[in-house]
């Protein structure tokens, strides 16, 4: 009897090595993946038990019990985060575990170039994939909340490229560009030049819009700044179209015509108010925030685009005016007001 109890106790003994060797060849097997791999969606409140039997039905995972009872074992069940989770060949069922806590989930990107308007970069947004729309437009309360006591948003978001996870809002990734211009903009306003014609960082943030719309090659930057900011000092009218356009709004068909021009109604209409507009006209980067306050010294008043996408700066107004013969009224066939790549 003793010897037949023996016998049972190693027939158990090796069931019990030959599961745990079964046991760990599944765990260290990779799942069926095909050569792409696939994105797991996680959402709120999924348990393991629906995401194995999800993998199960696809084919991807065998055993999903087992991958239940480890989860218990691992305590891994109640630690899933949401979100997209890409698995790729070679994954291994203990991988997956791992991978369904670690949070690393698939990000996407979004860029906001400079100089486009707030309801552009909004627009841009919603259309990207995977984003949660919950705003509805440039003059949403929530926007407005953000930017207090600015009466308007425009402006008041740094055009960068952005990371996101599927099920993001609109509203959070706004809330991170404003975030960014905020400390972008303060530390501009930190780096600024004695004696600028602002007295406070909103004005240079306006101002940098501008600097932003108007300038074609990157390096103009603090050169256009410059006009600018000598034409405020000398109480002269600014004299920019983007202003113009950003107040017409959705008049603006294309075409800047002189009535936009003689326009004291718009209160953009920078040929007929002195100073500043009343806000930003698009967003600005952050080296157009430094060309605001940190213009180029000089004494050019005017710049006529060139065609080429640069400018001819003058200091004097006939100058200007020889330029605007030379590089408008005598168009050449390849003219263009912004280079191929700015």
């Amino acid at each position: 009897m003793l010897r037949n109890l023996s016998l049972a106790v190693v027939l158990l003994l090796v069931a019990l090595v030959a599961s745990a060797v079964l046991l760990r060849d599944w765990w260290e097997r990779p799942l069926t993946l095909p050569a792409e791999g696939i994105v797991l969606q996680v959402e709120p409140g999924d348990s393991l038990s629906r995401l194995s039997r999800h993998l199960a039905k696809r084919g991807v995972l065998d055993h999903e019990r087992l991958l239940n009872i480890m989860g218990r074992l691992l305590g891994a069940d109640s630690r899933i985060l949401r979100g997209e989770y890409r698995l790729n060949q070679g994954i291994t069922p203990e991988g997956l575990l791992t991978l369904l806590q670690s949070g690393d989930t698939v990000r996407y990107l979004v860029t906001l170039p400079e100089g486009i308007t707030l309801s552009d970069a909004l627009a841009l947004i919603q259309a990207s994939q995977g984003i949660r729309s919950t705003l509805a437009g440039a003059n949403d309360s929530r926007l407005l909340d953000l930017v207090a006591p600015a009466a308007s948003a425009e402006g008041y978001f740094l055009p960068e490229t952005y990371q996101y996870e599927r099920g993001d809002s609109d509203f959070k990734l706004l809330s991170e560009a404003h975030r960014l211009m905020e400390e972008a903009l303060a530390h501009a306003w930190q780096q600024r030049r004695a004696e600028l014609p602002y007295s406070e960082p909103y004005e240079a943030l306006i101002m940098a819009s501008i600097i932003e719309k108007e300038t074609g090659l990157a390096q103009e930057r603090p050169a256009i700044g410059g006009v600018f900011v000598r034409r405020l000092e000398l109480g002269m009218r600014l004299q920019t179209d983007p202003a113009v356009i950003y107040g017409l709004g959705d008049a603006f068909q294309g075409n800047l015509q002189r009535k936009h021009l003689n326009d004291a109604s718009n209160a953009y209409n920078s040929y007929r108010h002195h100073g500043l507009p009343p806000g930003p006209i698009a967003l600005p980067g952050r080296d157009a925030l430094m060309a605001a306050v940190d213009p180029a010294p000089g004494d050019a008043l005017y710049f006529v685009a060139r065609g080429d996408g640069s400018h001819e700066f003058s200091a004097t107004l006939k100058e200007h005016e020889d330029a605007v013969r030379r590089f408008q009224l005598s168009r050449r066939a390849n003219y263009r007001s912004s280079p191929e790549n700015k």
